[in-house]
């Protein structure tokens, strides 16, 4: 981008929705205070017959498991809405799929703002849910669902939920929904393009997301506390998700056919 002028645009839909800029706005505005506690998790099901594509469940055809394909949207609505993140220890683990890639993965992440959060990626969970909860000062805010969302999918709870109380009429005072969607994304692009505007998930802001999804993964391989800003070119897992290692296995379980 910096040596073209041009720009890129990552498909980061769960951004998009009328809900979730309702929710930034709240947030910058400070009404809902410093936030303090997040859970982010992709609990997904995906079975074998998922896996038997060819290209599937393989580090140098999918670059990664439900961290990297599956949550990769969650955690960046995740970090649109919490900000930047500072550091991460996580695990991720080859469960029950004879794959190469993980099937499950968690991590423990601190926001430079100081808050912390947990995140969760499977693709071994029957009852299926894109859960995201961000606990503020002053609100906690629960969004549920699986691969899109409307207004109708968050829960407000203020800490004082009376009738009167000023910011729970800011949270029923929001515009008219757009839902988070591939189309609404389109949408905006294609306006940003006739701006001649930098879109929301281009550059650096897109780079956000997948260099915290490449640290839950080098965390989880060497069993280190990973920093923002700690991986740069000749670290084995700038170029590689998985730093040309493996998932620990269970004992019992049988070697991937996929090599």
């Amino acid at each position: 981008e910096k040596r073209t002028g041009c720009y890129t645009a990552c498909i980061f839909q769960m951004r998009f929705g009328g809900s979730t800029a309702h929710v930034r706005r709240l947030a910058d505005s400070g009404q809902l205070g410093r936030p303090l506690v997040g859970v982010c998790n992709t609990l997904w099901y995906r079975d074998a017959a998922y896996y038997a594509v060819p290209w599937r469940g393989r580090w140098d055809t999918e670059l990664g498991g439900p961290t990297m394909g599956l949550g990769i949207h969650a955690m960046d609505h995740f970090l649109h809405l919490m900000g930047d993140w500072r550091e991460v220890r996580a695990i991720a683990r080859t469960l029950d799929r004879a794959i190469e890639v993980e099937d499950v993965s968690m991590a423990l992440v601190t926001f430079a703002n100081g808050a912390v959060a947990s995140i969760v990626n499977s693709a071994l969970s029957p009852r299926q849910e894109t859960y995201i909860r961000l606990d503020y000062q002053r609100a906690t805010l629960e969004l549920t669902h699986l691969y899109g969302y409307t207004r109708d999918n968050w829960k407000f709870t203020p800490v004082q939920p009376a009738p009167e109380d000023d910011l729970l009429q800011a949270w029923q005072s929001a515009p008219p929904d757009v839902s988070a969607s591939h189309g609404t994304q389109f949408n905006a692009l294609i306006a940003d393009r006739e701006a001649g505007r930098q879109p929301l998930t281009s550059g650096e802001e897109a780079r956000k997301t997948l260099e915290l999804l490449t640290a839950i993964y080098k965390s989880a391989f060497t069993s280190e506390i990973v920093t923002r800003g700690s991986i740069k070119p000749g670290d084995p897992f700038y170029g590689a998700l998985h730093g040309h290692r493996a998932p620990p296995r269970r004992k019992d379980q049988p070697p991937s056919p996929l090599g």
